[in-house]
């Protein structure tokens, strides 16, 4: 069986840290491998307009910044296949027919689909295409046959999801989709990234992200204010790592190279850690290490996304052929769908064979 890779986001913002550490990392690393037959990336507009049908502006204009984001980490069009999710209508009819398979007290179990309710306010007023969201990422993930989904720790129900979507079909209607894994970030610290201000989830609302494309100066503030540990109030003082975000984002970005170049008293982040716990660290010291560390890493993304942005019409050339690509793939299987559950009406010769004989009979 062929290893296929199928993952992406939501256009209703710049990418951030947190989705570089969650995902996107992980999926240049995949792509680069040469262990895959197939890398598929959406770019998942149709589900950002689920809670976002009253802004179609805004999911409209971030397309693009998400793509740039894409290929500025690396992302590599000759590789991957980058596409925008609306522009595959047969994703559509696949979430009509799983909706069938799946009933509304399993979807209000879901325990992703409860906490992004409770987060947008929706406990009173759900809208329809945002309660069903996880037979669209079912249909997302059959629909290219999918074996590996890299997401984030938050995924998991989703994807569990689409696993009984996936049995379920094949029961019913005999061994036709492939049921997916979910591939996690293997470092702890990249499965949930916290906001600078400690927060539990990067959000643009909160205004507590560190953006791929964000300037210099900019990160180095945001750094710089990053929540700590509140009671540590004197270098002296014994600190605490345990909420500490600044030492949260250590472990999702710094190598012990990054020592060596930036704090070499240190021979690696156990080393930093241990003083901290012990006193005589300050924290303004371990947060211009975290900012080097950043900086490294996001020089080079946000250098070559500003050499991508001097040719708009080359990305969307990009996500025209990849979107072109993937709905052939998406309508292969879409017919091996109909054909499962017979209503393949017109191009089935043996049923209208038998019913010619029947009503000849």
């Amino acid at each position: 069986m062929s290893k296929i890779i199928l993952t992406g986001d939501r256009p209703t913002g710049k990418l951030h840290v947190g989705h570089y550490v969650g995902s996107l990392k992980r999926r240049v690393e995949l792509q680069n491998s040469g262990e895959f037959d197939k890398v598929f990336i959406m770019i998942a507009d149709a589900q950002a307009l689920t809670d976002n049908a009253d802004n179609p502006e805004k999911v409209r204009q971030n397309i693009v910044e998400v793509a740039l984001d894409y290929m500025a980490c690396g992302l590599d069009p000759a590789k991957s296949t980058l596409f925008i999710q609306s522009q595959i209508p047969e994703l559509c009819e696949l979430s009509f027919y799983y909706m069938n398979l799946v009933t509304v007290s399993r979807l209000q179990r879901n325990p992703t689909v409860k906490s992004e309710i409770q987060m947008r306010n929706f406990e009173a007023s759900i809208p329809v295409g945002f309660f069903t969201y996880p037979i669209s990422q079912a249909a997302d993930i059959t629909a290219f046959k999918a074996t590996v989904v890299p997401a984030g720790e938050d995924q998991m129900p989703m994807v569990e999801q689409t696993r009984e979507i996936v049995h379920k079909f094949n029961s019913v209607y005999g061994e036709t989709l492939v049921e997916p894994k979910i591939l996690l970030p293997d470092n702890d610290a990249c499965m949930r990234l916290p906001g600078i201000d400690g927060k539990a989830k990067m959000s643009k609302s909160l205004g507590n992200c560190i953006y791929l494309a964000e300037e210099a100066d900019d990160i180095k503030k945001k750094v710089m204010s990053m929540y700590t540990d509140p009671n540590h109030l004197r270098v002296e003082d014994p600190g605490s790592l345990e909420g500490n975000t600044v030492f949260t984002y250590l472990d999702a970005f710094c190598k012990d190279e990054h020592f060596e170049r930036y704090l070499p008293e240190y021979a690696n982040l156990g080393e930093l850690k241990a003083h901290y716990q012990r006193g005589g660290l300050g924290d303004v010291k371990v947060k211009k290490f975290l900012n080097n560390v950043l900086q490294e890493v996001l020089e080079p993304i946000r250098n070559r996304r500003k050499e991508l942005q001097k040719d708009i019409p080359y990305v969307y050339d990009v996500l025209k052929k990849g979107s072109e690509e993937a709905e052939k793939v998406a309508a292969q299987t879409l017919d091996e769908v109909r054909n499962a559950m017979k209503i393949n009406y017109f191009s089935d010769e043996a049923l209208i064979r038998e019913q010619s004989e029947k009503f000849q009979g």
